[in-house]
């Protein structure tokens, strides 16, 4: 998990980058869930709150 301080430093297709992966790790842990193969749930809260405030991040470039 990165952090935001991290994030806020990085450029904006950088975080852009990150925020691609962690989508598709977490589209993976739902599926891996599904079929019973996930031992770490909070993995899923984690990503998800990661991608929320990377969304953040990038709607603040936005902004600017």
């Amino acid at each position: 998990m990165v952090k935001i301080s991290e994030l806020r430093q990085k450029p904006k297709n950088e975080i852009q980058k990150i925020l691609q992966d962690d989508r598709e790790k977490l589209r993976q842990l739902r599926f891996d869930l599904a079929q019973g193969r996930v031992k770490n749930v909070r993995e899923i809260r984690h990503l998800k709150k990661e991608i929320a405030q990377i969304l953040t991040i990038l709607k603040i470039y936005a902004k600017t």
